[in-house]
C-alpha cells in the first residue's frame, strides 16, 4: 500500500489504469464537474463576427447581447449590406450575421459576394419574413444559418457557434414551411420571363433579350399569372418569389 499526494492511502488493483493526479484540498464531488466539452461548449479561441442590420437599436441590442459570450467578438457594425464585404476582409471575420433586408444590398446578395470573395467566412442569415423562398434562396447563395430574428439568444449563440464549426443551422419552422410549399409550377421558360419582367420591361423587350417572340413572351406570362394564382404579372412576380420558385 502507498500514499497519495494528499497522504490518502491508495489501494493498488491488479490490471487498473493509474489514477489521475488530484490536488490536495479539492472535493472528491467536484470531479464529477471535469467532463469533455459537450456540442453546446463554446470551441476554442474567439470568434470574429460581423454584424449586418440597418435598424441601430436591433443591431445594438443583438451586439450587446453576443458580446456576453466568451468565445464571440463582435469585431464590426454595419448598417448596409454593401459595406459588409470591406468589415469582413479588415477584420478577418470568421462570421457573418446578416440581416435578410438591408439598404446598399440585402442579405441574400451580400451571401453570395462573400462565398466567392471571402469565402472562409461562414454567413448565417436572420429574417423577419417567413417566407420559404427566402430560405430556398438563402441555402442556394452560400448561407449555412438562417433563422429568424425574434429567435431567442441562446439559439443565435448556438448556431454561430454550429457555422463556425462547419455546419449548418436551419430554424426548424422556416424550414417546415419551405417544405410544406411544394415544387415549382413554371416551367423553366416561364420562370425566366418572369425574371426579365422583375424591372417592368415590356414583353417586347422580354422578347428580344430571350429571342422569343412577343405572343410568346405573353403566353408565358400568362402561364405564370395563372399558376401562382395572381392577376397579374408583377403579383405573379412577388408571389414566385416568396414561394422560392424564381
Amino acid at each position: 500500500m502507498r500514499a497519495d499526494a494528499c497522504g490518502k492511502a491508495v489501494v493498488p488493483v491488479p490490471g487498473a489504469r493509474p489514477p489521475l493526479p488530484v490536488s490536495c484540498g479539492v472535493p472528491d464531488a467536484y470531479a464529477d464537474h471535469v467532463t469533455e466539452l459537450s456540442e453546446n461548449s463554446p470551441p476554442a479561441g474567439r470568434m470574429k463576427v460581423v454584424l449586418a442590420d440597418d435598424e441601430h437599436l436591433v443591431r445594438g441590442a443583438i451586439a450587446a447581447l453576443l458580446g456576453l459570450e466568451e468565445d464571440i467578438e463582435i469585431a464590426a457594425q454595419v448598417g448596409r449590406g454593401d459595406l459588409v464585404l470591406a468589415a469582413v476582409r479588415e477584420h478577418d471575420a470568421d462570421i457573418a450575421v446578416l440581416d435578410i433586408e438591408m439598404p446598399g444590398a440585402g442579405g441574400l446578395e451580400v451571401a453570395d459576394d462573400l462565398r466567392t470573395a471571402a469565402p472562409g467566412c461562414g454567413v448565417l442569415i436572420l429574417t423577419s419574413f417567413g417566407r420559404p423562398g427566402y430560405l430556398r434562396r438563402a441555402l442556394s447563395s452560400g448561407a449555412r444559418g438562417f433563422l429568424a430574428k425574434d429567435a431567442p439568444v441562446d439559439q443565435l449563440v448556438g448556431a454561430i457557434r454550429k457555422v463556425h464549426a462547419g455546419g449548418r443551422y436551419i430554424d426548424s419552422e422556416l424550414a417546415a414551411a419551405a417544405m410544406t410549399a411544394g415544387e415549382s409550377p413554371l416551367t423553366e421558360r416561364e420562370a425566366d420571363v418572369l425574371r426579365a419582367a422583375v424591372d417592368g420591361s415590356s414583353a417586347a423587350k422580354i422578347a428580344r433579350a430571350l429571342h422569343l417572340s412577343e405572343g410568346t413572351v405573353r403566353n408565358y406570362l400568362s402561364n405564370a399569372i395563372a399558376k401562382t394564382g395572381t392577376d397579374n404579372r408583377m403579383s405573379a412576380i412577388r408571389t414566385a418569389q416568396d414561394m422560392g420558385w424564381l
